[in-house]
């Protein structure tokens, strides 16, 4: 009886192993016929199967298929769809390219994915966006903008006007990962926040996670914005460009040996400072308010199993007048190479350096008085993504990084009457570590899971002081009672999180879903200041034996919904809750600048936000747009502020709403219109005073935070754009010269909007106080640009 079973296992497991035998590998990559720059997102679908994968950020995808004669169609929304007939007998390699659609009135598609995609997909609280949407949507003075964008997502807000820093889901601006082809960048913002420091002439691909956070991510608790550069053009020179009131860009792209290798350069100079100078009086003539900003790729296919990227990224702000200068700037450089070990096993090793520095600058003559401030944070860092197409049901995805981390908040010298003074501040080093696996697994052909783990590992290191302070922390300052001495590379402290990722997706129906997600995510560096906005002079520092490292735990659920009428709608309503620990607040007066003790009059304390998240996207036709509404709240609980109980956050919008339309009215005339409204921030008011030998001083009665809201926010925007015809000039300079003339009109009705509110006394009466509103804008401001392409 036993060898009977015996046998019958052995014939089961060999015939299974013959069965397994019969699958075979589909691989290659889809990319533009026009340009070879690889699709992201592009869907491969085997008809008879009804299987269908996505090609991945690097254009690569990978099928697994039993033995048989399938039709294969590769789709991206706005290309032609391509159809083909392939005999899987063995493992076969299929690099496809798609055409652009060519339409007798252009449409405006807000997403690069196929139709069902949200539905399907695993990930929720995900946006992508082309930067054909992005640049349909009403410019600020004439120059369309990626950060500024965003915010018109569900569950994404900003602060202020003149701010391109953004909130997501009640967390921090530092709270948000930002990359730019996998490289960091700590601050998004040209011309104290006017602008981000996004090229759109250089940018292809545009995500945004909120929630279902991929195990490879990690580093911070609220979000990942994926920036992706263009490739350069494979097949032939182009140039494109444009000229503005603010700034003017060039963008050149060329094969360096054609279907092998190209580059890309892009460039932007703002001129802000040239067009008001002939305004300003003589002492301001030599004034100075300009960016500039420097985009390089290039990319080199070796053989069909290899291909090698590098980017950089050059950016700088400069403001002042004769006597003081402030400026400030980001770098950064990545490596990446993508190597095949097989059809089924796809590698990505990056290489990256990034570096955010400011410099502050008074006195004119340097060496009697003056006062020179430098300051910076600088990562190096290695890493692999592995993706292991395992068979048709499971995804699996592992690797790790390696950061290295170098802190300079403070090299300052002041000089007074010739008298030098250093009041620098030490450098501060660490190192973050991560491995992580994941698993995306089709379960069943509705339900589908993802899970994963990530687990990261933190050094605070030497050359450094480590401090420790009497007491718990609370609203009072603090002072060190005893310090150590530590060398070079030794541990002052180090720190491990496991941080597990699940999200859930279950298919009501073929137009319909639920999915449920869980994140539990690790930062490890923290940013000290005490404004909510981004700001030149961010400071940023590690964690250390007295500032633990900021986590949260954040679950979100949601209902997602297409409907195919009047062109397509995709729906979705998520929930969410988060919880954060260690968040930072300061006592009252704390000194954040030059402050040695600084850890000494910092509180942690722990957070909350939830909220509700509706969206409503029309994807195709001649109008298209969105609709997103956010109901949330954010609050936090620090010990000794505000009485220790509840208080909003500085960034808690409780009602936000966003309106997007985009309508092609021709084949060359296009509209945009834009509209925003948002419940009033919360910031603390100083509501009583008291007056000394005539003196009126102000202060906060029961000690309480942000006990005050700003007026609510509310805009409107619109622009106009003419394109040429398809083609306006031809010969051996300008073949295929286009061009377009986009005509905008920011803040249409001239609300003044409230930027900051102060207590002031009356200037008629001083024995009466009143509350003074400062406003960036308060009229419609008009611009236009004329952008070029050959």
């Amino acid at each position: 009886m036993l060898k009977r079973i015996l046998l019958s296992g052995f014939i089961f497991l060999f015939f299974s192993y013959l069965h397994a035998q019969e699958k075979y590998v589909l691989n290659g990559s889809v990319s533009d016929s026009s340009n070879g720059e690889s699709m992201i997102g592009a869907v491969i679908f085997i008809k008879e199967l009804k299987l269908g994968a996505a090609t991945n950020a690097y254009g690569y995808y990978s099928l697994t298929l039993p033995k048989g004669t399938y039709t294969v169609s590769a789709s991206y929304v706005g290309f032609e769809p391509k159809v083909q007939t392939i005999e899987m007998n063995g493992d076969h390699k299929l690099d496809i390219t798609l055409t652009e659609q060519k339409l007798e009135t252009q449409e405006v598609i807000v997403t690069a994915e196929r139709k069902d995609a949200q539905v399907k997909n695993m990930e929720m609280g995900t946006t992508k966006l082309e930067m054909k949407t992005i640049s349909s949507i009403p410019p600020l003075l004439g120059e369309v903008d990626i950060i500024r964008s965003i915010q018109f997502l569900p569950g994404v807000t900003t602060v202020s006007e003149g701010s391109s820093g953004f909130n997501v889901r009640g967390g921090a601006i530092e709270q948000n990962l930002v990359l730019l082809d996998e490289a960091p960048v700590y601050n998004t913002s040209h011309l104290f926040g006017f602008f981000s420091v996004f090229n759109p002439d250089a940018v292809k691909d545009v995500k945004l996670s909120k929630a279902a956070i991929a195990a490879n991510y990690g580093g911070r608790l609220s979000s990942v914005l994926d920036v992706r550069m263009k490739e350069g053009n494979l097949k032939k020179l182009g140039v494109q460009g444009g000229i503005g009131v603010i700034f003017s860009r060039l963008t050149i792209e060329a094969p360096i040996k054609k279907d092998k290798a190209s580059f890309i350069i892009a460039g932007r100079r703002s001129y802000a400072d040239a067009l008001f100078k002939p305004f300003l009086q003589s002492q301001f003539k030599d004034a100075k308010l300009y960016f500039y900003d420097l985009t390089m790729k290039t990319n080199w296919i070796v053989n069909p199993n290899n291909h090698l990227y590098l980017s950089a990224y050059l950016g700088r702000d400069a403001f002042g007048f004769p006597g003081a200068l402030f400026s400030w700037g980001n770098t950064t450089t990545s490596l990446r190479w993508n190597h095949l070990f097989s059809s089924k096993l796809f590698m990505n090793t990056t290489a990256y350096y990034s570096k955010y520095d400011y410099k502050l600058e008074f006195g004119e003559n340097k060496e009697e008085d003056s006062f020179v401030w430098n300051a910076n944070i600088q990562n190096t860092s290695l890493k692999t993504d592995l993706t292991w197409y395992l068979n048709s049901k499971n995804t699996i995805t592992f690797g790790g990084q390696a950061i290295y981390y170098a802190f300079t908040p403070s090299d300052a010298i002041g000089v007074s009457k010739g008298k030098k003074t250093d009041i620098s501040l030490p450098k501060q080093f660490a190192a973050e570590n991560a491995v992580y696996v994941a698993n995306e697994q089709k379960i069943t052909p509705r339900f589908n899971v993802q899970y994963g783990l990530r687990i990261s590992f933190f050094n605070y290191l030497g050359i450094g002081t480590s401090y420790e302070y009497v007491g718990e922390a609370g609203n009072y300052q603090r002072r060190p009672i005893s310090s150590k001495e530590y060398g070079s590379f030794e541990t002052i402290k180090s720190y491990i999180n496991p941080e597990p990722r699940i999200a859930l997706n279950y298919s009501l129906s073929e137009n319909s879903s639920v999915k449920l997600s869980y994140n539990r995510m690790a930062q490890y560096i923290h940013l000290i200041s005490n404004t909510v906005s981004s700001v030149p002079i961010d400071v940023y520092v590690p964690s250390t034996n007295n500032l633990k490292p900021q986590l949260s735990d954040q679950y979100s659920a949601g209902y997602f919904r297409n409907f195919e009428i009047l062109g397509g709608f995709e729906t979705s309503a998520e929930v969410f809750y988060k919880d954060m620990y260690n968040q930072l607040d300061y006592i009252d007066g704390a000194d954040l600048r030059f402050n040695k003790f600084i850890e000494g009059e910092i509180i942690p304390g722990k957070g909350r936000a939830y909220g509700l998240e509706l969206y409503v996207k029309k994807t195709a036709g001649r109008f298209t747009g969105w609709v997103s509404y956010t109901l949330s709240k954010t609050e936090r609980q620090v010990n000794g502020i505000n009485r220790s109980n509840w208080y909003p956050t500085k960034f808690d919008r409780r009602h936000s709403l966003s309106v997007v339309g985009i309508y092609n009215l021709t084949k060359r005339w296009n509209l945009g219109s834009t509209f925003t409204f948002g419940s009033g921030t919360p910031f603390t008011f100083q509501d009583q005073k008291f007056q000394i030998q005539g003196y009126t001083n102000y202060i906060i009665s029961n000690d309480a935070r942000n006990n005050l809201r700003m007026p609510a926010y509310h805009r409107l925007d619109f622009s106009a754009t003419l394109k040429s015809k398809d083609k306006v000039r031809e010969s051996k300079i300008f073949k295929n010269y286009t061009w377009e003339l986009v005509l905008g009109i920011y803040n249409v009705y001239g609300r003044r909007n409230a930027f900051a509110i102060l207590a002031r006394q009356n200037i008629d009466n001083a024995a009466i106080s009143e509350a003074s509103k400062f406003s960036l804008f308060g009229s419609p401001i008009p611009a236009f640009t004329y952008n070029f392409k050959f």
